[in-house]
């Protein structure tokens, strides 16, 4: 590495970002010259968490000169106030990690890479990369809102066409023949499926702006989940599934959720089961209860997911292609969707699948000590 003594005495750790390279000034000036044309902001911190270096990007993103930062530990960078997000990033220790969202104020967002500079063994410092991402979250934002607004737009009259269909249907403009029926039928299922791919658009686009979750509340877990099985059970017995849940109500501790929000992850997860299940197949549903959280797993013998996509099955409109040939309907949002939900409610959601054999999803919630933040009102 170019701060690295001529004598490769390691032992030697730098003291500032130049200290090795005093002798060679013609490479100190090529790293310079590279830093001073680098698109992004760069901070050099040395072992003891002093700024040793700062390019000219950086001095714009903080709207500072070299001279009044350089040599001062990074608490001290907090008299900056552009610095402040940045600090309370970095942590005391420099944390290692990889493009985090920093917002230094309404008209800049950074994505911030942390590495730290090792000579030999010993640690000599920490790199920061500051990449400017506002442009990126504007165009995302303005995506996002053209989406809901689309959404809701085409919503509205794709409601008003539903209700149309259905009081033709109900016979509340008189009866019709058999055959014109059942192409009402079709039309009415046809636009329902339009509906319900409008609600998930608007449901990841308030996900993405961070407005998802709403009422927050102590709630029956296994009330909830009763509830959404039963909406599965026509189906269920059409294809003559076996199908088991099982629990003990007395042992299932009132938990904070967004029922809706809850309700909608668990039916996304649950459709799927029913859905790729095959005549005959079983699915089983279990609820435990740990020291600090609650468990779901819902097992099936589905045609499961092959091993290379397996990667990508919570991706926004993402479908395995033997799920495609079974069912060629969806919108590939469900699983998504389900696992921002879980996450927002500070659990965790994962699986295991075999093609032809089935999956198995689990998903944990925090039980109600663990997740008290959510009675103040702070969460979102």
């Amino acid at each position: 590495m170019f701060w690295e003594r001529k004598n490769n005495k390691q032992e030697d750790a730098p003291q500032d970002f130049f200290s090795g390279v005093q002798d060679n000034k013609e490479e100190i000036n090529k790293v310079l010259a590279v830093l001073a044309y680098f698109t992004d902001g760069v901070l050099v911190f040395d072992h003891n968490k002093k700024i040793s270096l700062i390019n000219p990007q950086a001095e714009n993103i903080f709207g500072v000169k070299k001279e009044e930062v350089l040599g001062k530990p990074l608490f001290q960078l907090n008299e900056f106030p552009n610095f402040k997000p940045l600090v309370s990033l970095l942590g005391g220790e420099i944390q290692e990690f990889q493009k985090k969202e920093v917002v230094i104020n309404k008209n800049l967002i950074l994505e911030v890479s942390s590495s730290h500079i090792a000579a030999g063994s010993q640690k000599a410092g920490a790199l920061i990369v500051l990449h400017n991402i506002t442009r990126e979250k504007l165009v995302e934002t303005m995506k996002s809102e053209f989406v809901t607004l689309a959404a809701h737009q085409l919503r509205t009259h794709t409601s008003a066409v539903k209700w149309s269909l259905r009081m033709l249907l109900d016979g509340d403009l008189g009866k019709m023949p058999e055959e014109q029926r059942k192409v009402i039928e079709e039309a009415y299922q046809t636009n329902d499926k339009a509906i319900q791919l409008l609600n998930d658009l608007l449901n990841v686009a308030r996900i993405e702006e961070g407005k998802f979750l709403s009422k927050i509340a102590s709630s029956d877990f296994g009330v909830l989940i009763k509830s959404v099985v039963q909406t599965f059970s026509k189906e269920i017995k059409k294809k003559k599934i076996n199908f088991s849940l099982e629990f003990s109500d007395a042992s299932l501790p009132k938990i904070m959720l967004d029922v809706d929000k809850m309700r909608m992850a668990l039916e996304n997860i649950i459709d799927n089961a029913v859905r790729y299940t095959l005549p005959g197949g079983k699915i089983a549903i279990s609820v435990s209860v740990g020291k600090k959280e609650i468990e779901v797993k819902i097992k099936d013998t589905g045609i499961g997911i092959p091993e290379d996509r397996q990667n990508k099955i919570f991706s926004k409109f993402f479908r395995a292609e033997n799920a495609m040939k079974i069912e060629t309907e969806g919108t590939g949002l469900g699983l998504f969707i389900a696992k921002y939900i879980v996450e927002a409610h500070d659990g965790r959601i994962w699986f295991e699948s075999e093609p032809g054999k089935g999956s198995v999803f689990c998903l944990t919630l925090p039980t109600k000590e663990e997740f008290a933040e959510y009675l103040t009102g702070e969460f979102y």
